[in-house]
């Protein structure tokens, strides 16, 4: 019985890493119309990996249907920005970043993660 134990501890400790460490975003879109609406549902963003173009300005449109508290803020730690997002409303984040690189978002916990790569062509 202990090492049944045992076992589910480390299974659980496994999903803990990958999840906080290891996952990488997959589901992507780019700008090209200068909006990407984005969706907060079930643990993550949807799509969790968005790309635009440096200097052109994008609107990210987030809609939180997740009612979780997690799911309340986005946070985008390196362009210094902060983001209430209202359960059932959109909520438009406009964006010009010169600088190419990737910018990573997340929930205040951050449970919830996404990237915003900006790069040329």
């Amino acid at each position: 019985m202990s090492i049944l134990v045992n076992l589910i501890g480390l299974a659980l400790i496994a999903a803990i890493v990958w999840w906080f460490w290891l996952y990488q975003p997959k589901a992507s879109a780019q700008s090209k119309s200068g909006a990407v609406a984005i969706t907060v549902d079930d643990g993550v963003y949807s799509p969790s990996r968005v790309s635009v173009k440096p200097n052109e300005p994008v609107v990210l449109r987030f809609l939180r249907k997740d009612p979780s508290p997690c799911a309340a803020m986005v946070i985008f730690d390196d362009l210094d920005i902060s983001e209430e997002l209202p359960v059932g409303k959109p909520k438009e984040i406009s964006l010009k970043v010169d600088k190419p690189g990737t910018y990573a978002f997340t929930c205040q916990m951050k449970m919830y993660r996404g990237e915003l790569v900006v790069e040329n062509e």
